[in-house]
């Protein structure tokens, strides 16, 4: 830690220098940053942007933090952080500078064993930084409540937003909103906690529903109460936490991305409320790989309304209200945090166009061996590089390619004497996923293809027959969507050849796949090594997914015009 320069709450939000935060403002709106590319041995490959005129100040945090000790916490949360985190991971160690910065963070390398450190250091953020604003505000309203002018200085109180709610954060399930409040509750040290057992009635279930053959990002998602539609707010007072306030009086917003929709109520323009957002200092996305496997335009349509004017007052104080609040600039003082198992390119849009901070802003990845390398057995894997000129003709080229040289080498592959030919076909986009159905269901040159669908919106018992004449050998293609994957993963016996429509973005799918499909039907002498086959469809816009799968070391080779269009791996 630097001794001597300003604390980054007050540098950043209480006491801004009104000249240094025009010009950062005017730097990130013109676009004038740059990026420096660094690994770091705890977090990997950073990506650090910064607007020109932050470029050379000094930051109150650098580096590492080593401990509770070297951060400025409030009195009330010194004792229980001691607590809750006596030493500090080597991870933690080096998340915390940017936390504690201020800095935006895209972090793609959040797993389950690593998810509670990171749930419980940013919990201590977030508490720190509403209790430095409320304490600031009671002591500020003590001071104009005083008989004796005197003690009134001559500036004005600037201490707050246009409403109370600073902190909000996104999750995916009522069972995540519960692990995330029992890292915070700790940590506030409330002696009351009012309305707990509604809440834990309603957000909290038994675990052990999935047993050790489900993966276990899918047993931490899924296990416990699943349900993705919720909101909730918190407030926190000096010796209580209340469940359930009233949004306008919370000091921390809960929700999903559908819940919170629902609450902005964007159906009916009429009753449209999206005031309690105006003032959101630290925006958390925890799990957002998750989400992406949902209605991504939930996500982004919390970002299209988060820190806008509020259409109303709401019993606002305006002469108390910060002066970058009533210029409109909240947004370039928001932190967001997004924390995700891997990087696409959806999250990467979501960094360069909303996370717009003036203490600029971390991507985090891993550096990947390739999910490939799990599978421990060889078989021939074979890479298609598809002539995609442009993100919009990729879809056509894939599927040209697929019906062209795909589909005919599924036909000629000779029907064996027991079972069926195998053939599981993958598809990551349910729009693909419907466009190769209909191509079976209704082309000639597929007349004499008898296949199965297994998609995320079939019932158990149609899921079930399609898996068993796939297996039976009645039905030799399966198309399989990725979504259904994701939700069910279920075991498909039979498989003797993958073919991947397009890759997945998570790479155990890969994997679990190639190496649990495909390899429990070798395992079981259904089909001999050598006869089976891995064929992947991949584009130069599948960067990101391809480096999971194949591995950092070989993406740009693969990426590369002019080192042919095939690879083969075993």
């Amino acid at each position: 830690m630097v001794t001597g320069i300003q604390e980054p709450f007050d540098e950043h939000f209480a006491a801004p220098d009104t000249e240094v935060l025009r010009s950062r403002i005017d730097a990130v709106k013109q676009g004038q940053s740059e990026a420096v590319l660094e690994k770091d041995p705890s977090l990997g490959r950073t990506t650090r942007s910064h607007s020109n005129h932050a470029s050379s100040k000094k930051r109150k945090y650098e580096d590492y933090v080593q401990d509770i000790g070297s951060i400025d916490l409030k009195k009330r949360l010194i004792g229980p952080a001691q607590r809750q985190l006596p030493k500090f991971s080597s991870l933690q160690a080096s998340f915390a500078p940017l936390l504690l910065n201020y800095q935006d963070v895209l972090y793609g390398g959040r797993t389950v064993q690593n998810a509670s450190e990171l749930r419980m250091l940013t919990a201590l953020h977030l508490l720190n930084h509403i209790l430095k604003t409320r304490d600031r505000v009671i002591k500020n309203n003590a001071r104009l409540s005083s008989n004796d002018d005197s003690s009134r200085p001559e500036k004005d109180f600037r201490d707050q937003g246009f409403t109370r709610p600073k902190v909000l954060v996104l999750l995916e399930t009522r069972q995540q909103c519960v692990r995330w409040v029992d890292a915070i509750i700790p940590l506030s040290d409330s002696d009351q906690q009012e309305n707990r057992k509604r809440f834990q009635d309603a957000y909290s279930e038994q675990g052990g529903n999935f047993g050790e053959e489900k993966p276990e990002d899918f047993r931490e998602l899924f296990d416990g109460n699943d349900d993705n539609d919720f909101r909730l707010g918190m407030k926190f007072t000096r010796r209580t936490a209340k469940f359930y306030s009233h949004f306008y009086d919370s000091d921390i917003i809960f929700a999903s991305p559908l819940g919170l929709r629902r609450a902005v109520k964007a159906d009916d323009p009429k009753k449209m409320d999206c005031d309690f957002l105006s003032s959101i200092e630290i925006c958390i996305i925890d799990q957002a790989d998750a989400m992406l496997m949902q209605n991504w335009e939930h996500v982004e349509f919390v970002f299209e309304h988060l820190n806008q004017q509020p259409q109303d007052s709401h019993g606002c104080d305006f002469s108390r209200v910060r002066q970058w609040y009533l210029d409109g600039h909240s947004r370039y003082l928001r932190q967001t945090l997004i924390l995700s198992q891997y990087i696409t390119p959806e999250l990467n849009s979501l960094f360069n166009q909303q996370m717009q901070n003036i203490a600029g802003k971390v991507k985090i990845q891993p550096e990947y061996s390739g999910s490939m390398l799990d599978v421990d057995f060889q078989v021939r894997q074979t890479f298609h590089r598809l002539p995609s000129q442009t993100p919009a003709s990729d879809p056509e080229e894939r599927f040209k390619f697929f019906t062209s040289i795909v589909v005919p080498s599924i036909i000629q592959t000779p029907q064996p004497v027991e079972g069926g030919v195998g053939a599981l076909v993958f598809i990551p986009n349910y729009y693909d996923f419907v466009r190769v159905r209909n191509y079976f269901a209704g082309d000639s040159a597929t007349q004499d293809i008898s296949f199965g669908t297994f998609s995320e919106y079939d019932e158990p018992a149609r899921s079930q027959r399609a898996r068993s004449h796939f297996l039976s050998g009645k039905h030799s293609v399966l198309l399989y969507t990725g979504r259904a994957h994701h939700f069910r993963r279920l075991t498909i016996r039979g498989v003797k050849r993958i073919y991947f429509y397009g890759l997945p973005q998570n790479p155990a799918f890969y994997s679990e796949l190639v190496g649990g499909y495909l390899g429990e039907t070798i395992d079981t002498g259904q089909v001999h090594q050598s006869d089976a086959a891995v064929k992947v469809l991949f584009s130069k816009w599948d960067g990101l997914a391809l480096e999971r799968i194949v591995g950092t070391g070989r993406i740009k080779r693969m990426l590369k015009d002019g080192t042919g269009d095939t690879f083969d791996f075993r």
